[in-house]
C-alpha cells in the first residue's frame, strides 16, 4: 500500500479557505484513485471528494459541490483539496486515502493517512 501524509489543516473563520495536501511515497501513484475523507465525533467516516487516476472524473459529496476541489499532480505524487467559503459545519478531521479500484465506501480504501485536523470558527 502507499503511504500517505495530509498537511494543511488547521483553524480558519467561517467563509475563508484553506488548502489541504496529500503526499504519496508510491511511485505508481498515478493508478490509485485518491479521496479525501471527514470524519466528526459520532459520525460515520464520509468521503467528501474523489479523484481517478488521471485526474478525468472527480466526485464530491453534495455539502461541498461549489465549495470544493479536488486535484492532483501526479509527477509530484501529491493530491490536493481546496475548500473555500469553509463553514463551522466543515470542521471535522480529514484523511487522504486510496484505492485501486473506484468506490465511495470508506472499507475499499486500503491506504490511509493519518489526518488533519481542520476548526471553522463561527
Amino acid at each position: 500500500q502507499v503511504q500517505l501524509v495530509e498537511s494543511g489543516g488547521g483553524l480558519v473563520q467561517a467563509g475563508g479557505s484553506l488548502r489541504l495536501s496529500c503526499t504519496g511515497s508510491e511511485r505508481t501513484f498515478s493508478r490509485y484513485v485518491m479521496g479525501w475523507f471527514r470524519q466528526t465525533p459520532g459520525m460515520e467516516r464520509e468521503l467528501v471528494a474523489s479523484i481517478s487516476p488521471l485526474g478525468g472524473s472527480t466526485y464530491y459529496t453534495d455539502s461541498v459541490k461549489g465549495r470544493f476541489t479536488i486535484s492532483r499532480d501526479n509527477a509530484k505524487n501529491m493530491v490536493y483539496l481546496q475548500m473555500n467559503s469553509l463553514q463551522p459545519e466543515d470542521t471535522a478531521i480529514y484523511y487522504c486515502a486510496a484505492s485501486l479500484s473506484p468506490t465511495t465506501l470508506a472499507r475499499n480504501f486500503g491506504s490511509w493517512g493519518q489526518g488533519t485536523q481542520v476548526t471553522v470558527s463561527s
